[in-house]
């Protein structure tokens, strides 16, 4: 069973994100390590992800983590932030051939078991879900003009300006991001106002 959160995590790498969908249901940012210090939109997203819903912050317990850790923490200043630290465990990651400089286990290389503890140990049930809110569909996004239709590109990019929202959002990925920051009627009704 999955923990379900109002809050996105920021993750550093893919594959945090991937072990982590198998312990929470929310929205998973990956950084991508350091390629966030020049991802001016991605930094937008964060900042205001984290003035609207918070944001959890799950980077790796190494030298490494705690610089990208400041960065999100720099960027998002003005917003709720949770600082989960993942324990040093020693260990390697089953995909790599060595361990990590430090020697420690990553976010990827941590058990479902171990992650869960670290997120209670934080009081990540503060931002577990209390609504049972109505998700925005694939088929709703069809239905406002987002997908399947003639101009469902040009909406999504007047949506996404309207939004203030990163320009390089897939359909899938602002579907994401709209679920984490709107419930259902206010998302409609937002865009049936900008889209019209």
């Amino acid at each position: 069973m999955l923990i379900k959160l109002d809050m996105p995590i920021i993750v550093e790498g893919k594959y945090d994100k991937i072990t982590l969908e198998n312990v929470v249901d929310t929205l998973i940012i990956s950084t991508d390590g350091f390629r966030i210090f020049k991802n001016k939109e991605m930094c937008d997203l964060i900042r205001t992800l984290a003035k609207t819903k918070g944001i959890i912050i799950m980077t790796d317990s190494d030298g490494a983590g705690q610089v990208i850790r400041n960065h999100i923490k720099n960027i998002a200043s003005s917003g709720k932030i949770i600082n989960v630290y993942v324990p040093q465990l020693k260990g390697k990651e089953k995909r790599k051939n060595a361990p990590s400089k430090e020697g420690f286990l990553g976010v990827e290389g941590l058990s479902k078991a171990v992650l869960l503890e670290t997120l209670l140990k934080y009081g990540i049930t503060d931002a577990i879900k209390t609504e049972n809110n109505k998700k925005i569909t694939k088929a709703d996004f069809y239905t406002l003009g987002l997908s399947g239709g003639q101009n469902s590109c040009n909406n999504r990019k007047k949506l996404i300006s309207a939004l203030n929202l990163p320009t390089n959002l897939s359909s899938t990925a602002l579907l994401d991001v709209v679920n984490t920051l709107y419930n259902f009627d206010d998302f409609v009704a937002i865009a049936e106002k900008i889209l019209n």
